[in-house]
């Protein structure tokens, strides 16, 4: 049976207060966590490292499984209060000194033993560490997806500008998994609002090429197929010549350059007009007054 977790078990109390000491001197983030809960997480995972080291020194084993399931909570935790995976590793490695420094020190151990024990405590501490790290930027990912898709369903807001007449303005490139969420939204608003009218403002796209153009009459061709008119906005003169230039077939799709002119085209299909409430105001009062 290995010296390994033996050493530790002995020098528990010696052990902890040394990693304490060397974290409080390297990579202790005080601002992110207090020293109670710093005490609480290392006697956890200094308890949990030496009752798994009992039958086993690989960290992937099945002996170490609750250990493992602790440095996840630990990566997860830390994720959340602003550690970087570094500083996460960081944590487990600061170990390792107390351990080389209490396995030095044990009485009667030979210079060839004191090499395999320290090889064997190194090995265990950086592959937990390595787990620990794999943990952390695995949660890292899935927390930078969720902000993704909640960044593309807000970069893509469908506005109500008249009874029956939508606006979605677009900004920012358009890729596959943008349109769908475009796509989405706009057949969505189109059944909650019984609408009858979409218009598509690209002003905010800096360029269109065949894939955006493809997208774009996706989007439209979807809310024909839910009865509702689509205008497409937005048109510059570098987008027209590089729609040309391209050979893009918009010519089913009812194209203007502002967006206000898209929103009076509509207002006509509606057979509805904007008049100037103060001519209007006048013109009631000379007729009043003839």
């Amino acid at each position: 049976m290995s010296s390994f977790h033996e050493v530790i078990r002995k020098n528990e109390s010696s052990i902890l207060a040394g990693w304490l000491a060397e974290m409080a001197s390297s990579n202790r983030r005080s601002d992110l966590m207090s020293d109670a809960e710093l005490r609480q997480q290392a006697t956890e995972l200094l308890r949990l490292v030496t009752n798994a080291a009992e039958t086993s020194t690989d960290p992937m084993s099945e002996a170490f499984s609750s250990t493992r399931d602790y440095l996840k909570d630990i990566a997860k935790s830390r994720m959340e209060q602003g550690f970087s995976p570094a500083e996460t590793a960081l944590f487990i490695l600061s170990l390792k000194q107390p351990v080389f420094n209490a396995l030095r020190d044990t009485a009667g151990i030979s210079p060839t033993k004191l090499v395999t024990e320290i090889l064997t405590a190194g090995t265990v501490l950086d592959r937990l560490a390595v787990e620990t790290v794999n943990n952390a930027v695995e949660f890292r990912d899935l927390v930078i997806s969720r902000q993704q898709e909640e960044m593309l369903e807000l970069s893509t807001p469908v506005v109500k500008l008249w009874e029956g007449v939508l606006a979605l303005p677009l900004i920012g490139t358009l890729d596959s998994a943008r349109t769908q969420v475009v796509m989405e939204s706009l057949l969505s608003a189109i059944v909650e609002t019984n609408s009858q009218i979409a218009i598509i403002d690209i002003t905010g796209v800096p360029t269109v090429d065949t894939l955006v153009a493809q997208h774009l009459i996706k989007t439209i061709t979807a809310a024909r197929l839910m009865g509702a008119d689509c205008y497409l906005s937005g048109i510059r003169p570098a987008i027209a010549q590089t729609i040309v230039h391209l050979g893009i077939d918009l010519v089913d799709v009812q194209t203007k350059a502002k967006l206000a002119d898209a929103f009076a085209l509509a207002l006509t299909r509606l057979g509805k007009t904007v008049v100037n409430a103060k001519q209007v105001a006048k013109s009631t009062n000379k007729r009043e007054e003839a």
